[in-house]
């Protein structure tokens, strides 16, 4: 279904898919009744499998307005979790707007520059939805590193018009994800894979869920042979990978 409005101050784009506004609003309504977080953001992401993976579907840049854009028709990793916690969060479709503006952007004010382009935005600028947990399971084997997020090698942005920043980013190296470490992840957990480029805090992100033993990364998929929002073995999705951040909603 597809809504677009627009106004002198705003514009907005909303596809919800395979939801019409009521059915959507129901899907808000059971999902706000289960409480424990992370089921519910088991719950949540749950719907989405197989949800085809889709590039750039925000609108805005330096030489283009911003648009709020809602898609649940295509996602990428990043506007996969955006729209599970602004869901997890609401009861109702016009809350999950408002929610979704507040953590997409600072200060809920739509904007190219005020938008969350980094994993790390989101510990910085949604404390009230977010933590990060990384040093708590981590412990001893934590890494912490200086980077300067959107600058690259040559000096370069990678994102026109936005400010770099300076910022500590802490991550689980891939080798210290032991039983321990595992045995500490909670469902619902958001995960950042590091990245080790220069100017990047992660390269991927996902969703960690827990059934039974089984340790699974649901997030939306850019391979080739999948393309879509899928589960993945946890353990050999990070294998190769320098290592993850944790993001725990609370």
């Amino acid at each position: 279904m597809k809504l677009l409005t627009e106004d002198a101050l705003m514009k907005e784009v909303v596809l919800l898919g395979r939801w019409t506004e009521e059915k959507f609003n129901d899907l808000l309504t059971h999902a706000s009744e289960i409480a424990d977080v992370g089921e519910r953001i088991a719950f949540l992401s749950k719907q989405f499998l197989g949800t085809p993976y889709v590039e750039s579907t925000l609108i805005g840049s330096l030489i283009e307005s911003e648009v709020f854009v809602i898609n649940l028709e295509g996602l990428d990793c990043f506007t996969f979790l955006d729209y599970i916690e602004a869901m997890r969060l609401s009861a109702s479709f016009m809350a999950f707007k408002e929610n979704l503006k507040k953590l997409r952007y600072r200060g809920s004010r739509v904007g190219y520059q005020a938008r969350n382009h980094f994993f790390t935005d989101w510990r910085e600028f949604n404390k009230d939805s977010v933590r990060d947990v990384t040093s708590r399971i981590g412990a001893d084997e934590t890494v912490r590193i200086a980077k300067v997020l959107n600058l690259q090698e040559d000096g370069s942005n990678f994102l026109p018009g936005i400010e770099p920043v300076k910022r500590t980013i802490t991550y689980i190296p891939s080798e210290s994800m032991d039983k321990k470490v595992l045995g500490a992840l909670r469902t619902g957990d958001y995960i950042g894979f590091y990245s080790t480029a220069q100017g990047l805090d992660v390269s991927h992100v996902g969703v960690f869920i827990r059934e039974n033993r089984r340790l699974t990364l649901r997030h939306a998929s850019s391979a080739a042979v999948t393309r879509m929002v899928v589960d993945e073995e946890m353990c050999g999705y990070f294998a190769g990978k320098p290592g993850i951040m944790v993001l725990r909603p609370h």
